[in-house]
């Protein structure tokens, strides 16, 4: 996956599903292990504050927001990995599945 989204400018971001329903503030930045470009955002909800994962690509930077392509209830029911340690294979892997992504992209 690779996306032109600066990761330094993304935190503190408040992420929008793509009905424009508001999910919660961009915590964290995950970057490929391979590549180093950014693959994954931490978004801390509201709801329990909670830190869902989204991917970066296909969203998309709005104005001052990010954009995520997907239903809020998708999102929401993410994998919950926890946040602040580096994602593994498997739960890349996981991610992936659950947000319906080609794996070898």
């Amino acid at each position: 996956m690779q996306t032109d989204i600066d990761p330094r400018t993304l935190i503190g971001r408040k992420a929008f599903d793509r009905e424009g329903a508001k999910i919660g503030t961009v915590d964290e930045v995950y970057l490929d292990d391979a590549t180093g470009e950014p693959e994954w955002a931490a978004v801390r909800t509201g709801l329990f504050s909670r830190d869902v994962f989204v991917p970066l690509e296909p969203s998309e930077v709005v104005g001052d927001t990010l954009r995520v392509p997907y239903d809020r209830a998708l999102i929401k029911d993410s994998p919950d990995f926890g946040v602040g340690r580096h994602l593994s294979p498997e739960q890349e892997l996981q991610l992936y599945h659950h947000y319906g992504l080609d794996v070898t992209g």
